[in-house]
């Protein structure tokens, strides 16, 4: 047989046509000449060690010679410092007016604002795991509850992104979320307001959009959506950004798997949202919210022969 002759590939006929798109429609999504961006692998690992430092051990590592506060000190070091890192590069990124010390003096305020926190976001973090194994009959305890339940992921990564998008630090509350959202299944915008003892029962497939707020106990089962209704335009025709456009949910509230709530509206204390239901408006207190249940019909099939 005659051996094939090795067709050597030359990139330099397809640059042209290719090059020609990065000056056209949404030209600023070119990043190329931009300062040093943050990375989206940094913040997944950043995110596991603050899982390791909310719950110690979590993670597998061996440091039995070390005592707890040790262990603390060192794992708070080192997650805030990885923070630190991203948080300024996104700074940078963010104005590139700020020169590299104020850049700097930017990031670690950031995350000493955050370190003041911490021991508040572990109380929630805590009740949160409480609410899952009171919620679960499934669970023998509650480590495992923090083992391996996604929510416990994704509530401690959100709760952490929440307080950086408080604090208007760009980029990386996102890239928080979106860590956690490939990882569990569970979409959370960093900037939902969510209470404490929250539970995501399964979690795959829920979605919590950006101006939600969430009472107290309040448990979500998989599949359920907190969405926008419509997006309010200005004269020009332009999103307006930030207007709250997602429900409220008040404390108490059980919301059943693939249920559909949208809109600026309340689902009121105590109420029990069935699934499959679709809702458009306010939902009175202590009331329960379900569809009419499908007709089933059953039919004997005959028996096939050959």
């Amino acid at each position: 047989m005659k051996p094939c002759k090795d067709q050597q590939f030359d990139a330099s006929s397809y640059v042209d046509a290719f090059y020609a798109t990065f000056d056209r429609v949404a030209g600023n999504a070119n990043f190329h000449g931009l300062k040093p961006l943050p990375q989206m692998l940094s913040i997944g690992e950043i995110s596991n060690e603050f899982l390791e430092l909310m719950f110690p051990g979590r993670c597998g590592r061996d440091r039995a010679e070390l005592g707890l506060q040790e262990i603390l000190s060192a794992q708070m070091q080192e997650v805030c410092t990885q923070l630190k890192t991203q948080v300024f590069l996104a700074c940078r990124y963010d104005d590139p007016s700020l020169d590299e010390c104020e850049a700097q003096e930017k990031a670690d305020s950031t995350v000493r604002k955050l370190c003041k926190l911490l021991p508040q976001l572990r109380i929630q973090l805590k009740m949160d795991a409480k609410a899952a194994f009171d919620g679960d009959p499934a669970a023998r305890n509650i480590r495992e509850v923090i083992l391996s339940y996604p929510c416990i992921k994704t509530l401690t990564i959100h709760r952490i992104a929440h307080e950086l998008f408080k604090m208007g630090v760009p980029l990386i509350p996102r890239m928080f979320n979106e860590s956690a959202h490939k990882e569990t299944g569970i979409d959370i915008h960093p900037g939902a307001e969510i209470g404490n003892s929250f539970f995501i029962d399964h979690g795959t497939g829920v979605v919590i959009g950006e101006t939600t707020v969430i009472g107290n106990n309040v448990k979500l089962y998989q599949g359920v959506t907190l969405g926008a209704l419509s997006f309010p335009k200005d004269a020009c025709g332009s999103l307006i950004r930030g207007a709250k456009r997602h429900p409220t949910i008040e404390d108490n509230v059980t919301i059943y798997s693939n249920a559909t709530i949208l809109g600026d509206i309340t689902i009121g204390k105590n109420a029990v949202i069935g699934s499959n239901v679709w809702i458009k408006e306010s939902v009175a207190p202590n009331t329960m919210v379900t569809i009419q249940e499908p007709k089933i019909t059953v039919r004997e099939l005959r028996s096939r022969t050959n």
